[in-house]
């Protein structure tokens, strides 16, 4: 008798256990979430194959663009949804024993069971259904797909492919390469002109470099000509005389046509007389098949351009997240680490879109792979920017942005001021500084002064490194004013 009842109530737990697990499991989150995830890995699908291929055609690059912007924003919200923060904000130690503790119970019981599910199915529902809108737009453009040239390249991780390429410029490469390619009317006499906009450290220059690099490009010019700003306001260069111009860049010489590429570099504002004498120079040395590419900052360069100017932006928070995941978890999968994936979206979110702050913080979370170190970031990150936030009202990672001077902190040695002076750029034949900045300001650097510190090398063209100006303050001490209060004292 009591083997039966034993059996019947063993029989009933399991009913009932299977019966909460598929009520949970087949609930509407759940089949969203679901159906995001797959969603996601079919786009990323085509946006893989997509990259592989040289697109010309501009309605085409439109529509990539819309699903690559569709997929960031899933991943961003599937993401959010899953790893949402739940740990304290106090000290540094609660923290993370808090964040351990609350973590190890989310991978116990999931998401499915949490009282927010209901509340996050908007986003994941939205999310979804533009994705799937835009999949479906996609369905000629993979059929198209298949008739054009593929792309000589090594397969590669993800991580290391970020690494290696411009990540969300293949719209703006291809725009410059059509302008370059473009064909004048017959008889016309103008140069084209193309002005690029943008802030300062978002990729101007890289772009240029892409574009110079491309075999279309090289195989269409006979000579290309880069010009900065100290050169662009010298008389005494624009433009040599009987235009004996020497070829800066190693281009294809298989153009019988003479055909200039003039790339103008500025960081300050334009110098009109300078540019007219350019510009007259260009014409009487070529007349036909010179164009001319101008990046500044500045929007005064607008009125310069023969065609709308191409104005480059940050990354969207989204796109932000997904290349900043990338690069920190490189060829794990974020989901086997669900708690380290929580607190990587919240150091991103403290870096404000910055790409510099992306490439030095996600290799040092990849080098220090443990959860109380990666707390300790985000609790010194947080910090300093609430800090910041508090007392001047900006972010300091738009003044780095700003190239403006920075108070930080170092997390070893909290006691140190620690300050960011200036940043710059070297080519890739100039030396660069033996010291880390991830190692003064994350790690126990023996500094005093002021110094240079290498932010990071790009490994892709025009292959620069930055560098930053800093110096490191003793702390103050309490010494000095102990003294002269007990010289105060013994007078009174």
């Amino acid at each position: 008798m009591e083997s039966f009842l034993s059996a019947v109530l063993g029989e009933l737990m399991t009913r009932s256990i299977n019966f909460i697990i598929n009520k949970c499991f087949n609930s509407p989150v759940f089949r969203v979430e679901d159906s995001l995830q797959r969603a996601l890995l079919r786009a990323e699908v085509i946006i893989e194959e997509a990259m592989g291929i040289h697109i010309t055609n501009q309605a085409m690059l439109q529509l990539l663009g819309m699903l690559i912007d569709a997929m960031h924003r899933g991943y961003y919200t599937l993401d959010t949804f899953r790893y949402q923060p739940q740990y304290a904000e106090d000290a540094k130690d609660q923290a993370v024993s808090h964040f351990v503790f609350l973590s190890k119970l989310n991978s116990a019981t999931g998401p499915y069971f949490s009282s927010t599910s209901a509340r996050t199915m908007g986003p994941l529902r939205e999310a979804l259904d533009r994705l799937i809108s835009v999949i479906v737009d996609m369905d000629e453009l993979v059929v198209f797909l298949m008739s054009y040239p593929r792309l000589h390249r090594q397969p590669y991780s993800m991580h290391i492919l970020l690494s290696n390429c411009m990540f969300g410029r293949q719209m703006e490469v291809e725009h410059v390469i059509n302008f370059l390619l473009h064909k004048q009317p017959h008889g016309s006499e103008g140069l084209e002109v193309l002005p690029i906009i943008g802030p300062a450290r978002i990729g101007k220059s890289t772009l240029v470099a892409h574009v110079c690099k491309d075999e279309r490009v090289r195989n269409h010019f006979s000579e290309l000509l880069f010009l900065h700003d100290h050169e662009f306001t010298d008389d005494k260069l624009v433009f040599r005389k009987g235009c004996g111009m020497k070829d800066q860049n190693s281009v294809s010489k298989s153009n019988t046509d003479k055909r200039l590429l003039v790339v103008i570099e500025l960081a300050g504002d334009l110098n009109e007389d300078a540019w007219n004498k350019l510009y007259h120079a260009c014409k009487q040395c070529v007349p036909s098949g010179c164009k001319i590419v101008i990046t500044s900052r500045s929007d005064k360069v607008v009125k310069l351009g023969t065609t709308h100017p191409l104005t480059l932006k940050y990354l969207s928070h989204e796109a932000y997240w997904y290349f900043f995941k990338t690069l920190t978890f490189g060829s794990m999968d974020p989901e086997t680490h669900p708690r380290l994936t929580q607190l990587a979206m919240e150091i991103a979110r403290m870096q404000n879109g910055s790409l510099n702050g992306a490439y030095i913080t996600s290799s040092l979370l990849r080098d220090n792979f443990d959860i109380h170190f990666w707390c300790k970031v985000l609790s010194f990150l947080r910090g300093f920017v609430q800090k910041y936030l508090s007392k001047f009202g900006e972010n300091p990672f738009d003044l780095l942005n700003q190239n403006r001077p920075v108070q930080l902190g170092r997390m070893a040695v909290p006691s140190e001021v620690f300050m960011i002076c200036h940043q710059y750029q070297r080519s890739s034949q100039e030396e660069v500084p033996e010291i880390r900045i991830q190692d003064v300001i994350y790690g126990c650097v023996k500094a005093r002064g002021k110094f240079e510190a290498l932010v990071w090398r790009s490994q892709i063209p025009p292959y620069y490194s930055y560098v930053h100006t800093c110096e490191i303050r003793e702390p103050k001490t309490t010494g000095a004013k102990r003294k002269r209060s007990m010289k105060g004292g013994n007078k009174s």
